[in-house]
């Protein structure tokens, strides 16, 4: 399918802009750049938006979309390539989940790479989580109904945040929502090779990524950084991904959807078509990416038991 003409327009808006030298980038300027985010006009109206701390300090941010007690948690890890991104970036999409399914939204700032490297983002994200459940009566939220999303590496950390609960005994997440999720260090898979460069996630960004995140690039295989990998993915709790059609990450993503699948996880897999990544927080000005995330948070309200 063609890339979507929304966003191709989208894509002739940003071209040039991803034009980095990744020999010589640092990571202080790939914020000044990344951490910019997209204009996205007025915030979203939710009930309630709270400033938290987590997990030794971390910063979050609470959604509350209504004022109905004992609402679902959903908890939210942002993208940026473990390098990048703040709860400012993602702000309107933690807006759009918690309207769209009905849940109390946490989005959690996690240490960065390359300051903090492997694993330290993965055990900064299980911990807020069970601090979060632990604080469940304090934030007015049903932690028996608890959910995991993120968006590309956020993805990646709420895969490895459920992989590590269940080795530390709970709590134990409902659901996992994940948008063109990072799953495999390896680089190798087709997808790589067809959207190389020129679809706003480039190859080339994705090495830097990795090497920011895990100290060296290419590395020792590790699962808890490389989910496609692990032979423990039948242990997922029910589980959407969302991959996109024109996307380095489309078919690691896939793969891994597919492998978790195989060894009995209940897997949803849905390819966005015409799709590039990041596609969820473009769902102001992309209306197919905004129908596809009204889709994930439909499943989401149905997996937690959210009132319509």
């Amino acid at each position: 399918m063609a890339l979507d003409p929304h966003m191709q327009a989208l894509l002739d808006q940003f071209a040039g802009a991803f034009d980095l030298d990744f020999q010589q980038l640092d990571a202080t300027s790939y914020r000044r750049f990344a951490d910019q985010g997209v204009a996205t006009g007025e915030p979203l109206n939710v009930a309630e938006v709270r400033e938290l701390r987590v997990a030794d300090d971390l910063p979050a941010r609470l959604y509350r979309p209504s004022a109905e007690a004992g609402l679902p948690l959903l908890v939210f890890f942002h993208g940026g390539g473990f390098v990048a991104g703040t709860l400012d970036t993602h702000d309107d999409l933690c807006r759009r989940l918690a309207l769209g399914s009905g849940a109390v939204v946490v989005s959690v700032g996690y240490r960065l790479a390359p300051e903090a490297v492997f694993p330290t983002a993965a055990h900064d994200c299980g911990q807020a989580v069970a601090e979060l459940v632990v604080r469940a009566a304090e934030l007015d939220v049903d932690a028996s109904r608890l959910a995991l999303a993120g968006d590309s590496a956020g993805g990646n950390l709420a895969i490895a945040s459920a992989r590590l609960l269940r080795q530390r005994g709970g709590p134990l997440p409902r659901a996992l929502c994940l948008f063109y999720p990072v799953t495999d260090q390896t680089c190798g898979s087709a997808s790589y090779r067809e959207f190389a460069k020129g679809y706003f996630l480039e190859a080339a960004m994705m090495h830097w990524f990795w090497h920011q995140y895990l100290g060296q690039w290419p590395a020792p295989l590790d699962v808890l950084a490389s989910p496609l990998h692990a032979a423990d993915l039948g242990t997922l709790p029910a589980t959407l991904l969302m991959s996109a059609e024109c996307d380095p990450l489309r078919d690691e993503g896939e793969a891994f959807a597919e492998r978790a699948r195989a060894a009995g996880a209940e897997v949803e897999l849905v390819r966005a078509e015409g799709m590039l990544h990041g596609f969820a927080s473009f769902a102001p000005f992309v209306p197919r990416a905004q129908a596809y995330l009204d889709d994930a948070s439909a499943w989401l309200r149905c997996a937690l038991g959210a009132s319509a």
